[in-house]
């Protein structure tokens, strides 16, 4: 399939050969799902954080790292990999979404010649493809929310998934199925945010190392510019986040939500736990938004020198 899809080295067009899209698309998504492994404790840390103190309550936690302890301390080693299922989830559906929609529409957007879109629309294309890709995602990441918070609630008021399916099947069956869909809105906007964020901050950031005279382009400057774009991304991205975390674990008061829509949630964070928590959880978010892209990329590098070799060789 890989050779008659992709014409090769040997092939009547003098092409290299190339994995088809089915493949890279799997494979994006497969490298997510292995970041995630390394990099959930920090989104479980980063989601009760931006819950501690919500309600005007006493904070739960003074610091990130208050947070990590206190959760060892209370729910053990694998309290921390709590919502690891729904994590791989959003990564299966949200990764492999945005790269599928990516992909296409760079191609069609391409020149007859092959010159490539510009960054205006390359920028376009992938906050297009980030907020289809959050739709998609959305059902995986209200679980996700759910179950990262579980552990801090009384043992009364905890949902108590057993994983993400029967997080989804319980969800849709005792609130319908469109609360899969809660918080949609902010979902897509910080992904259109992030993506927003990102390719202007990262492609900045390369060039102002390398123009540095210290960098050479080579993994070292790649990984420098990822951090420095992660920083960026993370201030700009938290306060959208916060709301997306906030209503997607709310519940229902006398037979009313908690919040109104996002806007009333950044109202009342601001209100009643100041200004700067709208940053809430920022050290774990950033923690995990730099190593996640970097693993994803080598795990994505990999399997695709692994395919190279097994299919596309000779």
């Amino acid at each position: 399939m890989a050779a008659t899809a992709s014409p090769g080295a040997g092939g009547v067009d003098g092409k290299p050969r190339t994995s088809p899209k089915s493949v890279k698309f799997l494979f994006g998504g497969l490298a997510g799902m292995g970041a995630t492994v390394f990099v959930q404790p920090l989104d479980l840390v980063k989601n009760r954080m931006q819950l501690s103190g919500e309600g005007a309550k006493t904070r739960e936690y003074k610091t990130s790292f208050h947070a990590l302890t206190s959760i060892l301390r209370a729910e053990g080693l694998r309290g921390i990999y709590t919502g690891l299922s729904a994590g791989l989830l959003r990564q299966a559906t949200y990764t492999t979404t945005r790269l599928g929609i990516y992909t296409v529409l760079f191609e069609r957007l391409t020149g007859a010649d092959g010159t490539p879109p510009g960054f205006l629309l390359k920028a376009l294309i992938g906050m297009t493809a980030g907020a289809t890709g959050a739709f998609v995602g959305t059902p995986a990441e209200v679980a996700l929310i759910r179950m990262t918070a579980d552990g801090r609630l009384p043992v009364d008021q905890r949902r108590g998934y057993k994983n993400v399916f029967n997080a989804l099947i319980r969800i849709a069956q005792e609130e319908g199925v469109l609360t899969l869909w809660r918080g949609c809105i902010p979902t897509m906007a910080r992904a259109v945010v992030v993506n927003a964020a990102q390719l202007a901050s990262y492609s900045q950031s390369k060039q102002f190392l390398l123009d540095s005279g210290y960098f050479s382009d080579n993994i070292l400057c790649h990984f420098c510019a990822s951090m420095i774009s992660g920083l960026v991304t993370t201030a700009a991205s938290m306060p959208v986040d916060i709301v997306k975390t906030r209503i997607q674990n709310m519940r229902m008061i006398d037979g009313k939500p908690e919040y109104k829509n996002g806007l009333d949630v950044l109202l009342k964070v601001v209100r009643y736990e100041g200004f700067f928590s709208l940053w809430k959880g920022f050290t774990p978010y950033y923690a995990r938004l730099g190593p996640h892209t970097v693993l994803t990329f080598i795990f994505l590098e990999q399997m695709n020198k692994v395919y190279k070799r097994l299919f596309l060789s000779g």
